[in-house]
């Protein structure tokens, strides 16, 4: 309830009405500034992705539409999660409480869609090294399509189930008007989002670390058999280290960034979204979407080609989709 002396969003519902949020402070605005350039490094590099596997002819893999995928759920927090985050903190809502509850129902479908390509990508990791042999047969592009969309649709289905008491009965969480806030049950979004998916990640990357390491080593006694140069079997030392780098960055960067928030739901307290105690907790979480084109794109070599291309507009000449990068 607003106090007498002071702006509210609405004057006409003076005895209900939320206050206006102050103007922020020079610590608050750079904050602001900083999340600001998060969300265009975060929105820019999933372009980049998204643009270098949709033009480029040989691109179009299996694995690099799980990436495209990923992409387009990581350039949503970009492009929209973060901007309109910031905007709620300095804003009074004036579109109804139904519309609070359906808006708040695109960051469970794009982070659920975001944890879900992870676990669709670490499925196709463990198949492509675990049985090489039969990774094309079990991995097709109809297959990948297929995989795609039902996470989109579990995640979209998810999202109704998690805030269907806000969606039946919009506004009951809020405290005046003006105020947008939703609520939802911590246990059941830790184990759907968080316990579910990060198991699945682990077991199937330390399955995929076992095999990546007994190849290497067998590749080591291989190359002490035929007495190669020992510069092979250096190369093949470094193949097991970057191994174990790169997986562990992958999982240790995932329950960082999604840890904090999850912890608070594993105290059995359902999450008040849009309280000012939960900001920093949901662009940590937002922030991974930054980090993924990183992980997974930056370290296959035909990125740094697609984004000279991109960049100098070499993409726009005819047949440049039918360019080698690979």
């Amino acid at each position: 309830m607003a106090l007498e002396g002071t702006e509210v969003c609405f004057p006409q519902l003076l005895n209900s009405s939320c206050r206006k949020p102050e103007p922020p402070h020079t610590d608050t605005v750079l904050i602001y500034i900083l999340l600001s350039s998060i969300a265009l490094l975060t929105a820019v590099l999933n372009l980049l992705v998204i643009i270098s596997i949709s033009h480029f002819r040989h691109l179009h893999t299996p694995t690099n539409f799980l990436l495209l995928s990923l992409a387009v759920s990581d350039f949503l927090v970009g492009a929209l999660l973060i901007p309109v985050e910031i905007l709620l903190k300095e804003t009074c809502w004036i579109l109804g409480d139904l519309m609070c509850s359906l808006y708040y129902m695109l960051p469970v479908i794009i982070i659920t869609a975001s944890v879900g390509n992870m676990v669709i990508i670490s499925v196709d990791r463990y198949v492509a090294i675990c049985d090489p042999l039969h990774y094309s047969i079990k991995v097709t592009q109809k297959r990948g399509r297929v995989c795609v969309f039902l996470c989109w649709i579990c995640s979209f289905l998810y999202s109704i189930i998690l805030l269907y008491d806000n969606l039946k009965q919009p506004g009951r969480y809020k405290s005046c008007e003006g105020e947008c806030v939703v609520s939802m049950t911590g246990a059941v979004d830790l184990v759907v989002s968080f316990i579910i998916p990060i198991s699945v990640i682990i077991i199937l990357y330390m399955r995929v670390f076992v095999v990546a390491v007994s190849q290497a080593r067998a590749m080591k006694s291989h190359i002490a058999t035929v007495s190669l140069k020992r510069s092979k079997t250096v190369k093949a030392k470094k193949s097991e280290i970057k191994a174990a780098r790169t997986l562990g960055v992958l999982i240790v960067i995932f329950l960082l960034c999604y840890c904090p928030y999850y912890c608070v739901s594993l105290t059995g307290l359902g999450i008040l979204i849009g309280s000012t105690t939960e900001v920093f907790m949901i662009f940590l979480m937002y922030f991974n979407s930054c980090l993924n084109p990183i992980i997974y794109a930056l370290f296959y070599p035909w990125f740094k080609k697609a984004i000279k291309l991109i960049v100098t507009f070499q993409i726009l000449q005819p047949d440049s989709y039918d360019a080698n990068i690979l």
